[in-house]
């Protein structure tokens, strides 16, 4: 874990680039491999879960650039290629290993590279080399391997174990002992494969009492099993656990080696960022629009195109968001109008370049460039002809991001989520219930009562609401088509509520000490956010995609001035306390002492007394579901400027929206009924 240009999805494709290249050293890269060494084509084969990793960081021509012709599904109907290898990347599943002993026996491929995604049971390995000595053909099976990448990385510092339903079964009376720690231990392998990728063991610190203590403490054991079966994680001589002005220093100024911090924390710290609305662009795609796997789902709706029972026309569209894309690299942790003055600016650059280019040449479009032109300046038109795949590709990215934008500020005027998002903000405001009533009571173009949900079930976890107010908002929503299976979350987070309460739980107190109360405002401050919000919608609201590349420079420069200051989520306020205890507030670390306190790398006992002492590196895991707020917060703190930087990678069980969050919360209030 490191600030260089090292991160987890970095590490993440360098090893399923050597896995390609058939666990060599060298360069998998055809186009940098030695000119002796022989090249290799391929035949790559996945299944579902394998399928799933390899595609958030790879794409085709990146598998075509490390000798891969072919990839396919290990369970679908493939031809046999005898004169070809094979890399099998799978889980170690029964069904998989009785596939690949199909495969062989009927001499599929000419050799057999085995790749699992994390470590294969021993007694399945073993029954595994019973059947290929069984089967005559064990010489075709080059390698077998562990690859411990049993996790989606999705951002640089961002990953996802891909587990539906973590919280609901954590929390679900009627879930089996058994299926519990089965659980646990499903998610500690995970974390254990990144912990793997990222090449360094790390300190363990985690909440009590709940799933990331059972968590934690099996993560434990199998860290102090794999350093004593390896010298892969040696803290003396990892190449990571040093980063520049990151590494700590000894009296004589001699750079020191740190080890990272393991934060496990359970989602029940904060509930009320898992239903916020924010205004954080990558966070409104994920909320607004579909973001799964780097794959942004874009959904308009025609409202001059409806149908005899009234449904709206939908047209899809589907965008992957490449590794290499620029826009959200630069613009993703950003708030909206910061995104939208930035487009304008981008777009404007790209047609100031591209004119340029073209004037050079005497033409006015790149369609235009012909080379065989005997009065073409030849020098010039090779300069077009250079750089067009690097415009054309910019132009791409930047078309996909402009209709991305389009259709947020079309659905910010249809569900009105301007208004929750204010509400949210500044929900101590005494004249927030009467205008909460009156957004509940409104129409819109769209149907929004999931909006309102939301946000009510926000003012339950922040503020202690009047009985007759509830009452009345409830009786609202209770009349809005589509929300009876969801109104069982209210039945959950009453109870989440009263638990906290009875317990004594010192949350609140924690999240008060950072001023975001709970964190439904999004981490923002809630002041001056009316000046923000007056006559936003008045000025957004009727951008087409055509006008959203005019005139929005000043237009957004005015809202981003208006943009109130960032505050720190509860999560934000743990990890601070944790890995920097002497600018943390005192209140917030007397809290996280009491945390567990494990390090895999001691002798003897698994724990000792907490140790307070300032960390460089940290992995932050939420057990239960975490979300892109929490991740853009984390970040933000981790970059606070005129401070040192520091290095968070920020994983969950599962990356979820705010729909499927409040999903789970319905199925366990249906439980209360």
């Amino acid at each position: 874990m490191s600030l260089v240009e090292d991160t987890l999805r970095q590490r993440q494709i360098g090893t399923l680039e050597r896995m390609l290249h058939l666990n060599k050293d060298g360069a998998a890269d055809l186009t940098l491999a030695s000119q002796t060494e022989e090249l290799v084509w391929k035949v790559l084969v996945l299944d579902s879960k394998s399928q799933a990793i390899v595609s958030s960081v790879l794409r085709v021509n990146d598998l075509l650039r490390c000798g891969v012709t072919i990839h396919s599904l290990i369970h679908s109907k493939r031809s046999p290629l005898p004169d070809v290898p094979a890399v099998y990347f799978v889980e170690p599943t029964t069904a998989n290993i009785k596939q690949i002993i199909e495969d062989l026996t009927n001499e599929m491929y000419e050799g057999f590279y085995i790749n699992f995604t994390s470590t294969i049971d021993r007694e399945l390995l073993e029954e595994f080399a019973k059947k290929v000595a069984i089967s005559g053909q064990g010489h075709k099976i080059h390698q077998v391997y562990d690859q411990y990448l049993d996790f989606i990385v999705t951002e640089p510092e961002l990953f996802s174990l891909d587990l539906d339903q973590v919280y609901t079964k954590f929390n679900n009376p009627l879930t089996k002992e058994d299926e519990i720690h089965q659980l646990a231990d499903t998610i500690a392998n995970g974390i254990l494969a990144s912990i793997i990728t990222l090449g360094n063991i790390p300190i363990i610190r985690c909440s009590r009492g709940g799933p990331a203590e059972l968590v934690a403490t099996q993560l434990d054991l199998k860290l102090r099993d794999y350093a004593n079966n390896t010298r892969t994680l040696n803290n003396n001589s990892s190449s990571n656990t040093q980063s520049g002005n990151n590494a700590g220093a000894s009296s004589n100024g001699t750079a020191v080696q740190q080890r990272p911090v393991l934060i496990l924390l359970d989602r029940s710290i904060d509930l009320a960022s898992m239903f916020s609305h924010s205004w954080i662009y990558q966070c409104m795609v994920s909320d607004v629009l579909e973001l799964k796997r780097n794959t942004i789902k874009v959904v308009k709706f025609d409202d001059t195109n409806t149908s005899p029972d009234g449904t709206v026309k939908q047209n899809v569209k589907q965008y992957d968001v490449d590794p290499n894309d620029f826009f959200w690299y630069k613009n993703s942790q950003l708030p909206f109008p910061d995104v939208v003055e930035n487009a304008d600016m981008d777009l404007n650059t790209y047609k100031k370049d591209a004119h340029d280019l073209t004037a050079k040449t005497g033409i006015s479009s790149f369609n235009d460039i012909d080379p065989s032109n005997p009065n073409a300046d030849t020098a010039n038109i090779q300069q077009a002809v250079d750089a067009l795949p690097e415009l054309t590709a910019r132009k791409a990215t930047l078309d996909m991001h402009m209709d991305v934008l389009a259709t947020l500020l079309k659905e910010l005027e249809a569900k009105s989520l301007d208004k929750f998002f204010e509400i949210e903000q500044n929900y101590n405001d005494p004249k927030i219930q009467s205008q909460f009533l009156e957004i509940l009571k409104s129409e819109s173009k769209r149907d929004n009562s999931a909006d309102k949900l939301r946000t009510y079930l926000i003012l339950i976890l922040v503020t202690n609401l009047p009985k007759s107010f509830q009452d009345e908002c409830e009786s609202i929503l209770r009349s809005k088509e589509g929300l009876s299976d969801k109104l069982n979350a209210l039945n959950y987070i009453k109870k989440y509520k009263e638990i906290m309460k009875l317990s004594n739980l010192p949350l609140t107190d924690l999240a008060n000490d950072g001023g975001s109360s709970g964190s439904s405002n999004g981490g923002y401050d809630s002041k001056n956010n009316s000046a923000l919000f007056n006559g936003l919608s008045s000025k957004l609201y009727g951008l087409t995609e055509g006008r959203i590349t005019e005139g929005l420079t000043s237009l957004a420069s005015g809202l981003k001035n208006l943009l109130p200051d960032k505050k720190q989520l509860p999560i934000t306020n743990v990890v601070e306390a944790i890995m920097d205890p002497t600018n943390a507030p005192t209140s917030s670390v007397q809290l996280t002492d009491d945390y567990l306190y494990l390090d895999p790398k001691s002798r003897g006992g698994h724990s000792k007394p907490p140790k307070r002492q300032t960390y460089q590196d940290s992995l932050v895991f939420i057990v239960g579901g975490g979300n892109y707020l929490e991740y853009s917060n984390l970040q933000e703190w981790s970059n606070q400027p005129n401070k040192p930087n520091k290095s968070i990678t920020y994983g969950s069980t599962s990356i979820i929206t705010a729909t499927e969050f409040l999903d789970q919360c319905a199925r366990l209030g249906k439980l209360e009924n």
